[in-house]
C-alpha cells in the first residue's frame, strides 16, 4: 500500500505494478552507472515513482558531498517509512526466511505487498526470502 501519494503504476502492459529499489540500485546510481540512470529516467517519464524502503536508504546513505548522485536519485523516489506494522511484517518475513538481513526482508516485504518489480544486485537473496513464503519475486540487476 504505497499510500495516497502513490501514482498509478504502469510497468509491464499486462499488469499493474511498481518498482522498488534495493541498495544495489542506489549504489549503481551513486556510481553513475548509465543503465541505472536510464532506467530511472524512463520510469519517471512514465510517471512511475520508484519506492525505496527507509532501511535501504539508511544502509546506503552516509551524508557526504560525494553522494550528490544518490541524493538526486532519491529526490525522484518515494521513501517508504518503516512503521510498526511494516516492521512486524518484515520481522515475520525475516524469521520465516531464516535471514538476519532485515534490510533485504524489508525490501521484499514491501515489493510483495505492492506487486513491485525490484531492482537489486542481490536477486538470489531476495528471491529466496520471497520463496520462504511461497511467493515469486520479479527482480532484475541495475545494469540489466
Amino acid at each position: 500500500m504505497g499510500g495516497a501519494s502513490h501514482p498509478v503504476r504502469q510497468y509491464p502492459a499486462d499488469r499493474m505494478t511498481g518498482v522498488t529499489y534495493d541498495s544495489g540500485a542506489l549504489i549503481a546510481a551513486e556510481r553513475g552507472e548509465r543503465r541505472m540512470w536510464a532506467r530511472h529516467r524512463a520510469l519517471l517519464l512514465r510517471r512511475v515513482v520508484p519506492v525505496v524502503p527507509a532501511p535501504v536508504v539508511a544502509q546506503c546513505w552516509r551524508g557526504t558531498p560525494r553522494q550528490a548522485q544518490l541524493a538526486r536519485l532519491l529526490a525522484g523516489c518515494e521513501i517508504e517509512t518503516l512503521d510498526d506494522t511494516r516492521a512486524k511484517a518484515t520481522g515475520t518475513l525475516a524469521g520465516r526466511a531464516r535471514t538476519t538481513d532485515v534490510v533485504d526482508a524489508c525490501a521484499v516485504e514491501g515489493a510483495l505487498r505492492r506487486g513491485d518489480f525490484v531492482i537489486t544486485s542481490d536477486e538470489g537473496d531476495l528471491s529466496a526470502i520471497a520463496a520462504a513464503v511461497n511467493r515469486r519475486l520479479d527482480a532484475g540487476h541495475p545494469s540489466a
